[in-house]
């Protein structure tokens, strides 16, 4: 499965965000994980990150959101691609 990144007691921060925008530029689909000590809630998560990004909220789990953004190198496009074609 694709990475899980965690939010935990330091919170919702700009170089967080530079890490997940990192990761979906390699995979375009990853997991985070709100830890029990997380100073915020799912909805202020996804709210976050899709009021300073322009990546997309799929899932949210319980305490898990999946995020999706499509590669901006062709190269890391497989899961945009089959999307795409459906």
């Amino acid at each position: 499965m694709h990475p899980l990144f965690s939010v935990g007691k330091n919170g919702l921060t700009q170089a967080w965000l530079d890490q997940l925008t990192g990761a979906l530029e390699n995979r375009e689909l990853i997991k985070i994980n709100l830890q029990q000590s997380a100073d915020v809630s799912v909805d202020e998560t996804k709210a976050f990150i899709e009021d300073n990004t322009d990546i997309q909220v799929v899932q949210t789990i319980g305490r898990v959101l999946v995020l999706y953004r499509v590669a901006t190198d062709e190269e890391n496009q497989k899961i945009s691609a089959v999307v795409e074609n459906m």
